[in-house]
């Protein structure tokens, strides 16, 4: 047991030292990178040297929260191949501790690993991002709340479904609005209403230039104005207009503003598939742990291994941002669309583990696939 405790203590502290020289290498590399590209428009909007040093430091933790899964793999891929070059692991496994053992407390230290990559992320990564995104829309691109502009709006609220073509939040008016209202039980269609603009406020909504069809006695009339008790102040959608992709918004507002959405009749399909791709993203830590032990099973070359989990990156975030997709277009629930990632890759890197560090798992799968094929006579 003493051995056991002192091995955590080296694994760990060997990580954690792997970990801050990927991560500062990985950082630094996507820093120069996003200096190369954006320090020209910075520069042509004439920005100080403040507000540009801002920018780029209030991004890291943002950089940092994006990259940890890959880094966390890259430092154990290394970790576990100067393990094995040097004996160590042999020596280890020579001296009771299996190779099980391993997949325990790399699992678990991932798991740790995961919760505070999700807090960091929640919290000093949308901090960051948000400040970013800020500075980048209101200092260079001058999208500020007054020019926002969203097309093709609709929602329901209470009796109401109204559509615009064209909201624009920070000036409280919308353009070429259509509302369809029902009775209070949403069996029957009431009338409909055209109008050219709207004035909103907290108390409802004012059209002006309003076309009024009954759909029960089919009678049209024009007004000038009429009022409606729409409460619908398009707060919720301006703000996730301005903080850019969904993806920004933490957990908490997040299911916030999911609620009000889904409320108003709004498709939430892409919020909720954002919201649990939050959680995903995070346990994606757990993932690229057994991927780093499926791949010291394959191969002890330290520079072989590297290259492969470089390549299982980008095959992760591919199969990540393919589910994503298809999550947001509704083809897959959102939960499996988020989680298809994680279970692809994670399934296969466990199946490996398995089948190397469980001999019973061995037997059952050649038991069934000599089952599979038919005996010679």
């Amino acid at each position: 047991m003493r051995l056991i405790g002192v091995l955590s203590r080296y694994l760990i502290r060997q990580n954690l030292y792997l970990m801050a020289i990927c991560l500062a290498v990985g950082t630094c590399i996507y820093l120069l990178s996003d200096i190369f590209d954006r320090l020209d428009d910075f520069i042509r909007a004439g920005l100080g040297a403040e507000t540009i040093l801002f920018y780029f430091i209030v991004k890291i933790p943002l950089i940092v929260s994006q990259l940890m899964p890959a880094v966390f793999l890259l430092a154990m891929v290394i970790q576990l191949g100067v393990l094995s070059r040097s004996r160590e692991m042999l020596a280890l496994r020579a001296g009771g501790v299996s190779f099980a053992w391993f997949i325990r407390f790399f699992v678990i230290y991932a798991l740790v690993w995961s919760g505070g990559q999700l807090v960091f992320s929640q919290f000093l990564g949308v901090f960051g991002e948000y400040e970013a995104n800020r500075i980048w829309k209101e200092d260079v691109r001058k999208k500020q709340l007054d020019e926002l502009t969203i097309k093709d709006l609709w929602f329901r609220d209470g009796p109401f479904i109204v559509m615009a073509k064209e909201a624009h939040p920070g000036k409280s008016r919308a353009s070429d609005i259509t509302v369809y209202e029902f009775t209070t039980d949403n069996q029957e269609l009431i009338r409909i209403l055209t109008a050219k603009k709207a004035l909103i406020d907290d108390h409802g909504w004012g059209l002006l230039d309003v076309h009024e069809l009954d759909t029960r006695t089919f009678i049209a009339v024009d007004r000038l104005s009429q009022f409606l008790s729409v409460r619908q102040n398009l707060k919720a959608y301006a703000a996730v207009e301005l903080k850019g992709d969904t993806a920004q918004l933490p957990l908490f507002e997040l299911s916030k503003a999911i609620k009000r959405l889904e409320e108003s009749g709004s498709n939430v399909e892409i919020l909720r598939t954002v919201w649990h791709g939050k959680f995903s993203y995070a346990c994606s830590m757990m993932v690229m742990a057994l991927l780093a032990l499926a791949l010291v099973t394959w191969s002890e070359n330290v520079y072989a291994n590297i290259g492969l989990s470089l390549i299982l990156i980008f095959v992760q975030y591919g199969v990540h941002v393919v589910g994503a997709t298809a999550g947001e277009k509704g083809v897959l629930p959102p939960i499996i669309a988020a989680w298809l990632g994680n279970a692809i890759m994670g399934g296969a890197a466990s199946l490996r583990l398995a089948w190397v560090s469980l001999p019973g798992f061995q037997a059952t799968v050649l038991g069934w696939v000599e089952g599979l094929i038919p005996r010679r006579a």
